[in-house]
């Protein structure tokens, strides 16, 4: 199959609406596009983020809300969205599953891959009846490493099981795999979007043979969702080259730790720690192992530090650009803040707009002017599109 590495985004840095709607873990649905007031504010957030040069936004469909009951779905929530993307001439990238479930699904159940490839079936033919030859870029399921640890090992949220990681992961992933033939059975040219964490996971100081060993095992084990899509592991699951096409990383200021204590490492690495790695290798990393376009799909930090880590990710993306990697966008998410998903009183402070609670309706909008400062002098040094830096180009896996 010949995939086009011709840069699909109409802007290099993106804006993320935080768009969960999974099961958090007490048992309760949270629904990030309500709570956060992006619903309500549509319009409003998205002429927000254009003063920013932000054309391309990360949003969701909300699998929960669209399918109440098996294989019949309400799109008119998805619809109304897409009516104001083209409106205000905003490029949207949609999760069809960003860590929520309908009601009677989770990943270990015997009809989820199958039920997944049939929404995603339906949300492409959806799309295309009304936008025929626009582009389309989609993310299956959004950070299957994360999400399995979770529901599997972590009982945070779906199925809420111990020592089940691999299971779910190996669930998540059927269905991943299924849903991107689904939607190529209705479009062929569909773009596939991978949004998966990008750490680096480091023994101890003074560590044995052994700890060092597990500690690579580890870190190399964060790559297992994307090996399993590309059929290098599990090739049961029908995997292929074929479906590596653009390939998103999740970078925190915590993505960074050691193995086993999880004492992580500090961004700055004031203490000039040697195991720290700066960003731009670890994007190296991924993209050597790969061979296809990147983007870094999730940053962000929390507080007062979020200008400082701006500048930070700025220069590392683009040193990794200097180097001629097909660094495609960076996504600053949340773009407007949100709450913790087990403690909705708390939140992060993490967007480049806070969320005023204060008064009736939604949260108003509060600019948190240092960090959009940093945003336009990171501007500055990163193109808007990656294609003004390097010709285009076919690969064929």
């Amino acid at each position: 199959m010949l995939l086009s590495s011709e840069n699909p985004f109409q802007s290099f840095w993106w804006a993320g609406f935080e768009c969960t709607d999974q099961m958090n873990c007490f048992g309760n649905r949270v629904d990030f596009l309500q709570i956060t007031g992006h619903s309500d504010l549509l319009d409003h957030d998205y002429e927000l983020i254009k003063e920013f040069n932000l054309h391309t936004v990360r949003e969701g469909i909300r699998w929960s809300q669209v399918e109440k009951r098996a294989y019949q779905y309400d799109w008119s929530t998805v619809q109304h969205m897409l009516e104001r993307g083209r409106a205000h001439g905003i490029q949207q990238v949609w999760d069809i599953c960003h860590f929520g479930y309908p009601d009677d699904l989770h990943p270990l159940h015997p009809m989820f891959a199958r039920r997944f490839a049939a929404v995603c079936r339906a949300f492409v033919t959806m799309y295309r009846d009304r936008f025929p030859d626009e582009p389309l870029i989609v993310t299956p399921i959004n950070e299957v490493s994360f999400i399995s640890w979770l529901g599997g090992d972590a009982r945070g949220t779906q199925p809420y099981t111990t020592k089940q990681g691999w299971e779910v992961k190996y669930g998540l992933m059927r269905a991943y795999i299924e849903g991107i033939a689904a939607m190529r059975e209705v479009d062929p040219s569909v773009r596939i979007l991978t949004t998966e964490p990008l750490v680096s996971m480091v023994p101890p100081h003074n560590a044995s043979r052994k700890q060092i060993r597990d500690a690579a095992e580890s870190h190399n084990n964060q790559f297992q969702s994307v090996d399993i899509l590309a059929g290098r592991l599990c090739p049961e699951l029908g995997g292929s080259e074929a479906n590596l096409d653009i390939l998103g990383f999740n970078y925190y200021y915590n993505n960074q730790w050691v193995v086993p204590t999880f004492e992580f490492l500090p961004w700055l690495n004031e203490g000039n720690d040697h195991r720290w790695r700066p960003l731009r290798s670890l994007l190296l990393e991924a993209y050597g192992r790969y061979k296809r376009p990147i983007a870094l799909t999730e940053t962000s930090h929390p507080g007062i530090d979020r200008p400082g880590w701006m500048r930070f990710v700025a220069n590392e993306c683009a040193a990794t650009l200097a180097q001629g990697i097909p660094l495609w966008g960076i996504c600053l998410y949340p773009i407007v803040d949100r709450p913790d998903w087990d403690n909705l009183v708390n939140w992060h402070h993490s967007g480049l707009w806070d969320a005023d609670l204060t008064g009736d309706g939604p949260p108003r909008r509060v600019l948190y002017e240092p960090y959009a400062e940093a945003l336009l002098e990171a501007q500055t040094t990163t193109p808007r599109t990656f294609s003004s830096l390097v010709p285009s180009r076919s690969y064929s896996p």
